[in-house]
């Protein structure tokens, strides 16, 4: 193998390349694979391919034939989709498989719990720890402490502002001084994030040592709180606590004169007086015109126009109250006044009530044209004040309202507050009173006769079909007797007839021997009003023990029939004083007395007498109704059975 032709290139071929070293073999294997198939078979050549890259002479490697693309893995197939080459396909499935998987599919799912779906790292507990709960939540208050300067002539202390940022998260300060131009102290971060305990020791600082307005002390300096941002605020009014109100940042003497010094350095400042009179000179001198002052004041005010709201009282026969809206122009000091009309105010449509022009506070005529007349003195800005009047030729208007730029106007170049002295104009409501009916000339019932006064058509007043249907037929008689004082009528006697299904009234006068009146009609059937209430008499104010003026004579009930008893007891919830339980409940601040506890009863009158001492007022026919529903009868006459009502009231 050494002698020939093909082993010395091999071995050349192999000395030379370095990257084929591991391709090295036993010479003897070596003449195994080339020993009877080249050797014996065809004649030595010359090798027209790279020795050594060759796999052992048998096949040709990679991008020899100059393709490098690779082979695709993922295909598409119609009806099965992605498909992958490298995996075999899958075997059929056979009839139990298949009768398998139905079985699954029928079978119900169990319910998916939420924390199968949402990933690990996007999971909240339940309960949020601080560094999660508050993350990102910054409260930034402002402040500001005093130090002392020493050996300086302009100042003897300074106020350094400072920024508290206190997170929430982990309950962290941090503390930064926003930087001051010129002002040679280094400012930037103030104190280093971290936990800063309280000056007394016990804990450390948290949100509730911040107050706006309040002080804290942090490593034995001491600071004054005078603010916070919005988000800051808003965070405390959602837990419920008074954070305060801001406060305005103080500035030291340096620091004023120090914006004064830069602002003059700008050309913020108005000129002095003297300055413009060497300018006015100057000019003069170097045969310039002098600068125009309305032209001035035209250029720096057009368009720039004070709106006020007012109003005049017309005192004329007729007059009313006119409101207007006044213009006053700052590029060259005229007033406009126009009237705001209302709709449908009846007035014509032309609003100008004074042209534009400069307006006097005194107005004068002259005698004849050319004449010299004293300035009455031109309403200026000054003038014109919500709340106070001007004089629009001898008419006093009241200024009540101005618009917001005009407000702004004045308290940026004035300071003074337009919206505080805003007056409310609106007029009250009309009260339209209604006029009353005529009275009744007797003729006829008032119902009918109220009716010709409304209606053109007359028609008959509406009855209460409902109470005439259940009531027709019912009369609660009463018995009474004349009550006004006068010897001679104290023996008579009379009936009031109340009908409930009419509201009407009728009393009859009963016969009596030598009385002097004749027996029959006092008053005939109809609805009437009662004087004391102004009311048509209802049933309610008919009872025992109950005084009622009827034709101008006082007359007091003193007994009822047995019918109007049981039907004021059967509409109890009509007519309390015929209900027993309510009766009873009257009798509770007698509990104590010893003559309610007696299971002999107690007399009527000195029930009525109990009563009064104790403060409760009862009327006989309250006291007629105990008797029907807790009296008894005995030697005395009948009595009140004290504790069967006190029962009956629990």
């Amino acid at each position: 193998f050494g002698s020939s032709h093909f082993g010395s290139r091999v071995r050349a071929a192999f000395g030379r390349c370095q990257c084929c070293l591991s391709l090295r073999l036993p010479i003897s294997g070596f003449r195994f694979a080339f020993g009877n198939s080249i050797a014996g078979n065809m004649p030595l050549s010359k090798s027209k391919s790279l020795p050594g890259i060759m796999m052992l002479g048998t096949s040709m490697p990679k991008a020899i034939d100059g393709g490098f693309h690779r082979k695709n893995t993922l295909s598409f197939k119609l009806q099965h989709g992605p498909v992958d080459m490298l995996q075999p396909p899958p075997s059929p499935m056979t009839a139990a498989e298949k009768l398998e998987g139905s079985r699954e599919l029928s079978r119900p799912q169990s319910a998916v719990a939420l924390e199968d779906v949402i990933p690990r790292n996007m999971r909240q507990p339940r309960v949020a720890p601080a560094w999660l709960k508050h993350d990102k939540q910054v409260l930034r208050f402002y402040g500001f402490f005093q130090e002392t300067v020493t050996e300086r002539q302009e100042e003897n202390s300074r106020y350094r502002h400072v920024k508290f940022m206190y997170y929430m998260e982990d309950g962290t300060l941090q503390m930064s001084e926003p930087k001051v131009e010129n002002s040679g102290i280094p400012q930037g971060a103030f104190l280093k994030r971290h936990r800063v305990p309280r000056a007394d020791g016990v804990g450390f600082i948290g949100p509730d040592d911040f107050r706006c307005g309040g002080q804290i002390s942090v490593y034995g300096r001491t600071y004054h709180i005078a603010g916070c941002d919005r988000f800051t605020r808003w965070f405390y009014e959602e837990n419920g606590i008074d954070v305060g109100e801001d406060e305005p940042m103080v500035e030291d003497t340096w620091q004023k004169s120090y914006k004064f010094g830069k602002t003059a350095e700008k050309g913020g400042l108005p000129p002095s007086y003297q300055a413009m009179d060497a300018k006015t000179l100057t000019k003069f001198q170097v045969g310039q015109p002098p600068a125009n002052k309305k032209f001035m004041q035209f250029l720096l005010n057009d368009r720039k126009v004070l709106r006020f709201k007012a109003y005049w009282d017309d005192p004329t026969l007729y007059g009313g109250r006119i409101y207007f809206i006044i213009h006053y122009f700052l590029s060259d000091n005229t007033v406009e006044v126009n009237e705001a009309h209302s709709r449908n105010s009846g007035r014509d449509a032309y609003p100008v009530f004074y042209k534009r022009g400069p307006m006097y506070k005194k107005n004068k005529v002259n005698a004849y044209p050319g004449m010299l007349v004293s300035d009455g003195g031109l309403y200026m800005p000054e003038d014109f004040k919500v709340g106070d009047s001007i004089s629009v030729w001898g008419r006093d208007v009241v200024l009540y309202d101005c618009d917001d730029f005009t407000q702004k106007f004045y308290k940026e170049y004035m300071d003074v507050d337009q919206k505080q002295m805003t007056m409310d104009v609106s007029e009250k409501p009309l009260r339209h009173i209604k006029l009353a009916p005529p009275p009744h000339n007797g003729i006829g019932t008032e119902q009918d006769s109220l009716i010709n006064c409304h209606m053109i058509q007359p028609k008959p007043p509406k009855v209460d079909l409902a109470k005439l249907m259940s009531l027709s037929g019912e009369s609660l008689r009463f018995e009474a007797k004349m009550a006004n004082g006068e010897p001679e009528d104290e023996c008579r006697r009379f009936v009031i007839a109340f009908f409930p299904d009419t509201d009407r009234v009728a009393v009859y006068e009963l016969q009596q021997r030598n009385s002097g009146h004749m027996a029959g009609k006092f008053r005939e059937k109809c609805r009437m009003k009662n004087p004391a209430t102004g009311q048509y008499f209802q049933m309610q104010d008919f009872y025992v023990g109950a005084t009622n003026t009827i034709c101008a004579q006082p007359l007091q009930i003193i007994r009822a029939d047995e019918h109007a008893l049981q039907f004021l007891e059967a509409h109890c919830d009509q007519f309390p004083m015929a209900d027993p339980i309510m009766c009873a409940r009257l009798l509770q601040p007698l509990r104590e007395e010893p003559e309610m506890q007696d299971e002999g009863g107690i007399d009527p009158d000195r029930l009525k007498e109990l009563a009064a001492q104790c403060g409760v007022d009862l009327v006989d026919h309250q006291v007629i109704t105990l008797l029907r529903k807790f009296g008894q009868d005995t030697d005395r006459g009948p009595v009140v059975c004290g504790p069967r009502a006190l029962e009956a009231a629990v």
